[in-house]
């Protein structure tokens, strides 16, 4: 019984080493908050929820993004896992982009945070002119 005991606490331990702590200055996985909940991030990812989409497709979508700004942030959802990029060898270039299982995991949630923000905007707007 106490080699159970010891087994699950060696689990334990595992698993909390290997799980993000982002509350600690140091830790990585700020970076992937970083990316994740920038304002171009969002919205990329909440408009791959739509399935794929063109380098050029999303620069139309998510208004007000410059190339580079867009350029960047794929980059980072693409390294975090989050958005696969997929190059066909056509000229002019195409590059396609769609979401990860896991990229579809944060993207929904994000989803959520977006629509409450879309739907509530009105009392937001009245808690500022109220400030």
């Amino acid at each position: 019984m106490t080699n159970s005991k010891t087994l699950r606490g060696a689990l334990a331990q595992a698993n909390a080493a290997q799980r993000g702590q982002l509350l600690a200055a140091a830790c990585p996985s700020r970076a992937v908050l970083s990316h994740v909940t920038s304002r171009w991030g969002v919205l990329v990812l909440v408009v791959l929820l739509g399935g794929m989409h063109r380098f050029s497709e999303l620069r139309r979508e998510v208004g007000g993004v410059s190339e580079k700004m867009l350029a960047q942030t794929l980059d980072a959802l693409v390294g975090d896992g989050f958005v696969l990029r997929h190059a066909l060898p056509v000229i002019p270039p195409h590059v396609e982009y769609t979401l990860t299982p896991m990229g579809r995991e944060i993207a929904e949630r994000l989803e959520v945070l977006v629509d409450w923000i879309e739907e509530n905007f009105p009392r937001i707007q009245a808690a500022r002119v109220g400030a």
